[in-house]
């Protein structure tokens, strides 16, 4: 039996200061958990709690989700809204 590759999340979090945080994982709710409550979450998100999941992708592999997240940093504030509005 061939074992299923995990699907690679990109997310945006809204932090409490109103600011965005682009991340990738392939567990998105233990990720969100860690940023909000854990020493595992980026030092960025830890001066900014709590912070709230506002934007997700499925990508199959690692290498298509870490470049989405390195389009996704370099967008504007304005861009970011828009993505996550939709």
């Amino acid at each position: 039996m061939k074992k299923k590759k995990p699907l690679w999340q990109v997310y945006i979090l809204k932090c409490a200061d109103e600011t965005f945080y682009a991340g990738v994982t392939t567990d998105l709710e233990r990720r969100v958990e860690e940023h909000n409550n854990s020493p595992l979450g980026a030092k960025y998100t830890s001066g900014r709690r709590p912070v709230e999941l506002v934007y997700s992708q499925s990508f199959a592999g690692r290498s298509e989700a870490s470049k989405e997240e390195s389009r996704i940093k370099k967008l504007s504030r304005g861009e970011k809204l828009k993505l996550i509005q939709g």
